[in-house]
């Protein structure tokens, strides 16, 4: 999730995590003066938040280079909650097995906000460069998980998440307005599967299935992506039936020990 999106709160938590937003966000160490240039806040404001991150391990300082890291603290944490909130632990033979039987490119993700985030990937057996990464984030409105998940969100929680989509056009195929992502999703909905049609990334097409719990509570999702010089979406339907074998497995581990709903189904 992007450092905006998580400016709502104006408490001295949400201040302090929108700075390890930006940390973590230029995906190296960066120096104060860099966080200095984008940040919300004055200098003054800034550096204490540094100071206390950096005091409490979720920060680490590198006095040579005069640069801030993610801190150890932080990577335990997180390492936490990958264990305890993320899918992957559950997903990783099924995942394993999903990319030797297809060869293509799988990826597991969940909503993070109105957001996508990319929890494992197996690379195809022949790698293609593009922007999926475990630990990123991307777009939901033009991603084939990302739709996959919205389109069996209830009401009260897909309005407010549509109306965090940027709607950038990233090719001259991406869905631009909430009315035509709804037909899409509607589509998605009765067919059970979603595809993503060069909408994020030139070349890069994928077919994907939403993990969704017995009362349909959303997971996850996962996909198998390749490009449009190896195949096509009517390529990508034939890994359908393995698909869905491994969303299914997913959903059964995860249903039953992880993310067990609150009523009873």
């Amino acid at each position: 999730m992007t450092t905006g999106a998580r400016q709502a709160g104006d408490g001295t938590v949400a201040k302090a995590l929108t700075v390890l937003d930006a940390v973590a966000e230029h995906g190296r160490p960066v120096r104060f003066s860099e966080l200095l240039e984008e940040s919300p806040y004055p200098k003054a404001t800034l550096y204490r938040f540094v100071q206390v991150l950096t005091q409490q391990g979720m920060l680490s300082f590198d006095p040579e280079r005069q640069t801030y890291a993610p801190g150890l603290r932080l990577v335990r944490l997180a390492h936490a909650a990958w264990q305890a909130s993320s899918l992957a632990p559950i997903a990783r033979p099924h995942l394993d097995r999903l990319s030797r039987e297809t060869g293509e490119t799988v990826h597991l993700a969940q909503l993070d906000g109105g957001q996508v985030l990319y929890v494992d990937k197996r690379n195809a057996r022949e790698p293609v460069a593009m922007y999926s990464q475990a630990g990123k984030v991307g777009p939901a409105y033009c991603t084939g998980v990302g739709k996959a998940m919205l389109a069996h969100l209830p009401e009260t929680e897909l309005a407010p998440v549509l109306q965090q989509q940027s709607w950038h056009a990233f090719t001259g195929k991406t869905i631009t307005t909430s009315d035509a992502m709804r037909h899409e999703l509607s589509e998605i909905r009765a067919r059970g599967h979603a595809f993503d049609d060069e909408e994020h990334e030139p070349g890069i097409i994928c077919i994907a299935v939403p993990i969704l719990t017995r009362s349909g509570r959303v997971l996850g999702a996962v996909s198998v992506t390749s490009t449009t010089a190896r195949t096509d979406l009517d390529g990508l339907t034939r890994h359908l039936p393995a698909l869905r074998a491994a969303v299914s497995a997913i959903a059964g581990e995860a249903q039953d020990w992880r993310f067990p709903d609150q009523a009873a189904e």
